[in-house]
């Protein structure tokens, strides 16, 4: 079996990895996120978790690269990580009492290939009061996450409605991810660990 690189430096995607029993090596790709002009956020995604995978596979020709690729929208604009307390406190009361879209894109790039999966899923926020912005923002959470919340951390209270995949909410969409890879050759479940009743038998 090839070995898998995920071009990422994400704790989060990581972790969703590790949660599905992959054994992989974290080397994260130096890539330009400018957006293109007039570029959709789709486009952008997707593009960048394919460039991503891409950068790394030119060193691994021989591994299974994947890329991916996070952004939070509303209103069809990219709303980033904050650039500081005060641009994360905007940002989450324009979220507050909306309906915003988490676009995600994963990539594998294989033997000079690269196949890429764009996912969206709808995330409503209750009303949030500004005391408890304040208090999030004083928490540290929102500052190194795009659209200024983490959904599997504090920020999760603010949910009150999610259409679509959690995991790639948080970062990595697990279904898809796996779907990939075993088009690659690679199904997941062949790393999941036996019980010792089951290896008797």
């Amino acid at each position: 079996m090839p070995s898998i690189i995920l071009a990422s430096a994400s704790p989060r995607r990581a972790e969703l990895l590790q949660q599905i029993g992959l054994k992989f090596s974290v080397r994260p790709a130096d890539i330009d996120e400018t957006a293109e002009v007039d570029e959709t956020p789709q486009h952008y995604v997707e593009r960048l978790a394919r460039e991503k995978a891409l950068a790394v596979a030119e060193s691994a020709p021989q591994c299974l690269v994947l890329g991916s690729d996070t952004s939070v929208v509303l209103d069809g604009r990219i709303l980033g990580k904050p650039t500081d307390a005060a641009d994360a406190r905007e940002t989450l009361a324009r979220l507050s009492g909306a309906t915003h879209q988490v676009m995600t894109a994963v990539a594998l790039a294989n033997d000079g290939q690269c196949q890429s999966v764009l996912v969206t899923t709808e995330v409503c926020f209750r009303d949030l009061s500004s005391e408890e912005i304040d208090a999030y923002v004083a928490s540290g959470e929102p500052m190194d996450k795009a659209g200024s919340y983490g959904i599997q951390g504090l920020g999760g209270i603010f949910v009150n409605e999610l259409r679509g995949s959690y995991s790639a909410v948080v970062g990595l969409p697990l279904q898809e991810t796996a779907a990939l890879l075993a088009g690659a050759g690679y199904p997941v479940w062949k790393n999941w660990p036996r019980s010792l009743e089951s290896q008797t038998l």
